[in-house]
């Protein structure tokens, strides 16, 4: 079974994360496969709007601990980087669906999407310091612009979860429904995107996106080189160790 999921109808490309049993945790064939959606998307005509969209369980909870500490990202071409650029620089319309629990990745990633509807029952996280890491997908830049810096510090410093009323009053989330009925809100908006000239849609997210375009990649890179920087360090051993024997971690050991 496919951990990534592709339907292209109406000018519409689907990606589905397609791994609940693993609550659709990313592995670097997943980020690789989502790259590969989102430039099959960049360069066909025939598709105008990408469709991003869990479970009505759970959205993604993040990287499979255990798998990205098999195959740690350590080069700016590892495949989550190649997706985050993707989707950070992708000229065409994305949308998000979004129910359930959305992890560091799974709420960051959102941050470049265009417009993100939520399930009631959606929860937003990025536990990246609780790990002993650091912010990704330019979300130390795109964080405190959309939310201020004290929600923001709240939401990256203690890494404090928030509910989709939340997200919505931020300006993260465009409408809040029954989970039941998110995917099919955002297939039509989705729709109601395809049948406008692409040309113009395309434009218009450039205009939108360019006074800070060249920044979010620059911020990107350099969140990736301290990512990989701090993965091997000490507190991250500590974090990723007592995750896997399921126990508070001691960073106490560690500093």
């Amino acid at each position: 079974m496919n951990d990534i999921l592709t339907h292209v109808a109406d000018g519409v490309l689907t990606l589905t994360i397609n791994r609940v049993e693993k609550k659709n945790s990313f592995t670097p064939a997943m980020y690789a496969a989502m790259a590969d959606g989102l430039e099959q998307a960049k360069n066909d005509p025939a598709i105008c709007v990408t469709v991003i969209q869990g479970d009505i369980t759970v959205f993604s909870a993040g990287n499979d601990i255990g798998d990205f500490l098999q195959r740690k990202p350590s080069t700016q071409e590892s495949p989550v980087f190649l997706f985050l650029r993707a989707i950070a620089s992708h000229p065409k319309p994305v949308i998000a669906a979004v129910c359930g629990p959305a992890v560091g990745i799974g709420t960051t990633l959102l941050f470049h999407c265009d417009l993100v509807y939520a399930g009631d029952n959606a929860a937003f996280s990025m536990p990246f310091v609780n790990l002993g890491l650091c912010p990704e997908a330019a979300s130390s830049l795109l964080v405190p612009q959309m939310m201020g810096y004290h929600r923001a510090a709240e939401a990256l410093l203690l890494g404090e979860p928030f509910m989709a009323e939340a997200a919505m009053e931020v300006g993260l989330v465009n409408r809040i429904l029954p989970p039941t009925e998110v995917n099919a809100m955002v297939q039509a908006q989705a729709r109601k995107l395809a049948a406008k000239p692409l040309g113009a849609l395309i434009e218009t997210k450039r205009l939108m996106k360019k006074g800070q375009m060249a920044q979010v990649l620059a911020q990107v890179s350099e969140e990736g080189e301290s990512f990989a920087r701090l993965l091997h360090e000490p507190a991250a051993k500590e974090a990723f160790t007592a995750f896997l024997e399921k126990r508070k971690p001691d960073f106490s050991r560690v500093s």
